[in-house]
């Protein structure tokens, strides 16, 4: 590989960042060198007094054209002098400058890399600030020798001179905190890591309170309902309807309970007497006030100490629904059929019979409709007991 295409060493790179350093500090004397330059070229009444000239002390208002022109002309060439000068001062930044303090030798990889960005970022800062010293110190040599105010002069310089030097501040500081990033990168990993944790924690308990809280709220909220009475259904006034036609008919007792099914879109629902049962069927269907012309569903349910049979009736004249609930025993289970009042009644009381060895006298025709005629028991009942173990 030959010398022009190798890769620079370390050592060589830091020896690089300690000479930009001490080529920044130059241009600092040089930014120095040119704001000197500028102020003195701000005034340039008192440049010219420098060279002796007739009219030095006169204000520039009393002026001949003859002494103007003169006063300019020392201005210019005093301004020309002032750049050669700070230009001669940025080629002297230029030279080679001495080693850092500490060998390179001696640098850790963390320190080297520190140095050449902190060099890098102050040299960046000190060429810019003498550019604008430089820009400044020309424009203000432009007014001079223009011949313009001498205060609005020094103002436009002051501000130029704060700006450079607010910037150069600013680049400063952006280099220290480059420099001390490297050795404060482990402690500002701690510190994110203990306030993740801390935050975490915090995030964790105020989640638990507020859990906490909405139970407590909501053991209030179901014990105020509790103690509130509930709004009575909007069914209720057909349920009242349907007992006090019945009771009219039958008497009360005929009715064993009455109520409105939450579980079952809130029907109402009537328990009547098994052995006045056909009656009030009868009377369901045929009274002009209840008018119960369709039976929609007929089944049965085992409930261990009893069986029950479930009727369910709508009324297409009254657009109304009603639940019935006849209790029978276990033993010699009986209800009586309505297969004559509704014919639709047949089938299903077939399979009751069938499933769960409920009879109903008065039908034509109670036969098993699923089962085998010498099936032996009635499977959906909870004490069935299979009579086949193979099959």
């Amino acid at each position: 590989m030959t010398e022009e295409n190798r890769k620079p060493t370390p050592e060589e790179k830091a020896k690089a960042a300690a000479e930009a350093m001490a080529k920044a500090k130059a241009a600092k004397e040089a930014k120095e060198a040119a704001a000197k330059a500028e102020a003195e070229v701000e005034a340039p009444a008192e440049a010219s007094a420098e060279t002796p000239s007739p009219s030095a002390s006169k204000p520039i208002s009393e002026m001949t054209p003859e002494e103007k022109a003169a006063a300019k002309k020392a201005a210019a060439a005093e301004a020309i002098a002032k750049a050669k000068a700070a230009k001669e001062a940025e080629s002297q930044a230029e030279a080679p400058a001495p080693a850092a303090s500490k060998p390179i030798s001696e640098m850790t990889p963390e320190e080297k890399a520190a140095a050449k960005k902190a060099a890098a970022a102050e040299a960046l800062a000190k060429a810019k600030a003498a550019k604008e010293a430089k820009e400044a110190a020309a424009q203000g040599s432009d007014a001079g020798a223009a011949g313009g105010d001498a205060e609005t002069q020094a103002k436009a310089a002051a501000a130029a001179k704060a700006k450079a030097a607010a910037a150069a501040a600013a680049k400063a500081k952006a280099a220290r905190d480059a420099a001390a990033q490297g050795g404060d990168s482990g402690d500002d990993a701690d510190a994110k890591a203990k306030a993740a944790a801390a935050a975490k924690a915090k995030a964790a308990a105020a989640a638990a309170a507020k859990a906490k809280a909405a139970q407590a709220g909501g053991a209030g909220a179901a014990e105020a309902d509790e103690s509130q009475p509930k709004e009575p259904s909007k069914n209720q006034p057909y349920l009242d309807k349907y007992v006090a036609r019945i009771k009219e008919a039958f008497g009360a007792e005929v009715i064993e309970a009455s109520y409105i099914n939450e579980l079952a879109k809130e029907v109402p629902t009537l328990v009547i007497q098994n052995e006045r049962w056909h009656d009030v069927a009868l009377f369901l269907k045929e009274d002009e006030q209840l008018a119960f012309d369709y039976l929609s569903d007929l089944h049965g349910v085992d409930y261990e100490d009893r069986l029950e049979v479930y009727y369910h009736f709508y009324s297409y004249k009254n657009r109304q629904s009603l639940a019935v609930k006849v209790k029978t025993g276990r033993e010699q289970s009986s209800v009586a059929s309505v297969m004559d009042i509704w014919s639709g009644a047949n089938w299903n009381e077939r399979e009751t019979y069938d499933l769960l060895g409920i009879y109903f006298p008065g039908h034509g025709d109670l036969r098993r409709i699923l089962l085998p005629d010498d099936w032996v028991g009635h499977p959906l009942r909870k004490d069935y007991v299979q009579y086949d173990e193979e099959v």
